[in-house]
């Protein structure tokens, strides 16, 4: 794949408490519409199943479009895609009163008896879309190489607080004139030590960075729990 895989810095994350609830490890998928949430989420499905146990809810204002295009790819079994609809900017259902969605996680356990992994996912149309961390584990930021390259510098707690910033269509970098060096420059300035990963999706496998580093934070959270 063309352009830089990450910023070329210490990938230590800020380590979170001991987790406090007793169920599968939650990460939140976020960032502004069209970045390529839903494809990344079936794509980490893809790679993940055979040794994990996945579910997935995905939050949208009035439809349940994201999850219906994941039972429709068959990438889970249909009980394991739920859908919260928000009723009102995405933000509040993950960040304000996240009410809905722990519903629906503790829903799908008590249904489909433990799992592994939860796959959160959320629109935005800005940059300052944040989970609770009473919601989620950790959480992942994806931007897209079609928004152009100044993109990582405007910042915004999603690009410069999120565990993992995911820039994603590298493949269109050529086509939009989007510079992946400055892109990965500007990433670093603004997150410091925090990890970022350049992927496209025009193959499931370029998922495999992300995916790597899911089951990175999923075996440390592991070992938090237990010690």
């Amino acid at each position: 794949m063309h352009g830089p895989h990450h910023t070329h810095h210490n990938e230590a994350t800020a380590r979170r408490p001991k987790p406090a609830h007793g169920g599968a490890f939650r990460v939140g998928i976020g960032g502004p519409v069209g970045t390529g949430k839903t494809a990344l989420v079936a794509a980490l499905c893809g790679l993940l199943a055979d040794d994990l146990r996945i579910g997935v809810v995905t939050n949208d204002i009035y439809t349940t479009e994201d999850a219906d295009t994941l039972r429709r790819r068959g990438v889970l079994p249909a009980e394991r895609i739920g859908a919260v609809q928000t009723g009102c900017c995405p933000h509040t259902a993950i960040r304000d009163d996240i009410t809905a969605n722990l519903d629906a996680i503790e829903d799908m356990e008590a249904r489909e008896g433990p799992l592994d992994l939860v796959l959160l996912e959320s629109g935005g149309d800005n940059l300052t879309l944040t989970f609770s961390t009473g919601l989620i584990d950790v959480q992942l930021f994806v931007l897209d190489v079609a928004g152009g390259d100044k993109v990582p510098r405007k910042g915004g707690p999603g690009v410069t607080r999120s565990d993992l910033l995911v820039i994603n269509k590298t493949d269109l970098a050529p086509l939009v004139g989007a510079d992946l060096d400055v892109m990965a420059r500007d990433s670093a300035i603004q997150r410091g030590d925090l990890p970022v990963r350049f992927i496209s999706l025009v193959e499931p496998s370029g998922a495999e960075p992300v995916a790597a580093w899911i089951l990175h934070e999923l075996a440390h959270w592991r070992a938090e729990a237990v010690a």
